[in-house]
């Protein structure tokens, strides 16, 4: 990998953000680089069936830095999955779990790109009144209690501005996002919403 470079003169910061490629974080990706910020998009691969290339195209579309994708998966399986079953860890008897085992191997692998990208802020999606949040933050500043969180659901001057999924779609068609939601269908279900985690385990409902 080539030596990052430093964020440019007269912009805020660079901004490590997790990327999905959905209406959210793709609307967060143009609202942060609106905002004056240098914003590189990060995904992870934890062994999900994602369109890798056509989100990496997307994110340079709406005008990401650079996009970054990290090959998880090994570390997954080897240091979260296997222990996981052999801990019997199925949440109150129900489903195994998948995408929060998934979250300390994202957030590691995104902590050693804000260190090679240079990066002062790391954003994400989440909502902010759920526990991924939690999952994701924690685990950032433990490894790097220097990060700074841009948390846009938590920021009255962007949930003000998109105060509902209208608000979201009006702004992707504002900023040319291409996206699956409509107005008739703003929510994202199916197999898009199943991708957040391995196949082994999609039929969890969360």
């Amino acid at each position: 990998m080539s030596p990052a470079t430093a964020p440019a003169a007269g912009s805020k910061g660079r901004v490590l953000l997790a990327y999905s490629g959905g209406l959210d974080t793709s609307c967060i990706l143009a609202w942060l680089i609106e905002q004056g910020y240098e914003v590189i998009a990060f995904m992870a691969d934890v062994g999900q069936e994602e369109d890798f290339e056509a989100a990496r195209e997307k994110a340079l579309k709406v005008g990401a830095l650079k996009f970054v994708l990290a090959d998880c998966k090994k570390e997954f399986v080897e240091h979260l999955i296997y222990p996981s079953v052999q801990a019997n860890c199925i949440y109150e008897g129900v489903y195994l779990l998948g995408t929060s085992l998934a979250r300390p191997v994202i957030a590691r692998a995104m902590m050693d790109t804000v260190v090679e990208e240079q990066c002062q802020y790391v954003s994400h999606g989440c909502t902010g009144k759920g526990n991924d949040q939690v999952r994701f933050e924690l685990a950032f500043y433990a490894l790097q209690p220097e990060v700074k969180v841009i948390a846009p659901w938590r920021d009255p001057i962007f949930y003000e501005r998109f105060a509902g999924r209208q608000a979201l779609l009006d702004f992707a068609a504002e900023k040319g996002i291409p996206v699956f939601q409509t107005a008739a269908k703003p929510w994202s279900t199916g197999e898009r919403r199943s991708r957040t985690s391995p196949s082994l385990f999609r039929n969890h409902p969360h």
